[in-house]
């Protein structure tokens, strides 16, 4: 499993120009699923992003996390950071689970970090839909999370 995380000062997701919900200053996390991924990796990662420290302290030192500053998270599933584009130059899929079972952890992950953080600082994009997503990026401060079980 992978989570591309952004620090955002604010984000928003939408589907056929319908706003599907939005947050203020925290985390847009991209979510990919990999075939090989339980819930075990969706808890794993939930904590790793819920206590990832790159929120600036009063010493402009990242230092903080969602936990420590009561931000809020916007979830939104992303199949393709599971591309192999190791042969040619059309990416494969392959390595992402299918729908249904993407699905499955996609949700395991919101409801992990909804206890973690609270529900009403979980928020998400609409599974399987074309979605628009606008951000407005921090730093910018990008990071890369992986679950033990993906290489």
């Amino acid at each position: 499993m992978i989570a591309l995380i952004q620090r955002v000062l604010e984000s928003k997701v939408t589907v056929d120009a319908e706003l599907i919900d939005m947050i203020g200053g925290g985390l847009l996390v991209l979510l990919g699923v990999r075939q090989e991924d339980t819930v075990s990796d969706a808890k794993y990662l939930a904590a790793k992003t819920a206590n990832l420290r790159i929120f600036s302290d009063d010493e402009g030192k990242m230092n903080l996390s969602l936990l420590d500053n009561g931000l809020e998270a916007l979830v939104v599933s992303q199949f393709t950071l599971h591309a192999d584009t190791r042969h040619g130059n059309r990416p494969s899929f392959t390595e992402a689970a299918e729908p249904e079972r993407a699905n499955e952890l996609y949700e395991e992950y919101i409801q992990e970090m909804k206890e973690l953080i609270g529900r009403d600082k979980v928020h998400k994009g609409t599974f399987g839909a074309m979605m628009k997503v606008k951000l407005v990026n921090d730093g910018p401060v990008t990071i890369i999370l992986r679950s033990k079980n993906d290489h």
